[in-house]
């Protein structure tokens, strides 16, 4: 199971977030996504814990909390689905 932490900080980094959960147990990854374009922060990130019982408790205590500034969302993630493909107008396709 992976954690989805909302509303962040854009200063905040990969290191801050991992001590924060390191405090409900055994962080195995974190990721903070960045836009591509610009190269900064998007102000949301994902956490994955060794053991599923810790992301719960951390979950619990940390939706809702505030931290550098902001009040944190957090939840379980949801499974990335793919993006539909585009169809539209366009392209070399023809009708």
């Amino acid at each position: 199971m992976t954690v989805y932490i909302g509303n962040l900080s854009y200063e905040v980094t990969e290191d801050d977030l991992s001590a924060v959960f390191a405090e409900y147990g055994e962080v195995k990854q974190v990721k903070l996504p960045v836009d591509r374009e610009s190269g900064r922060k998007r102000g949301f990130g994902f956490v994955e814990m060794q053991d599923e019982s810790n992301e719960e408790k951390a979950i619990e205590e940390l939706d809702g909390a505030e931290w550098m500034g902001r009040t944190l969302k957090v939840n379980k993630a949801k499974p990335r689905t793919p993006r539909p493909t585009s169809s539209g107008w366009g392209g070399n396709q023809r009708y």
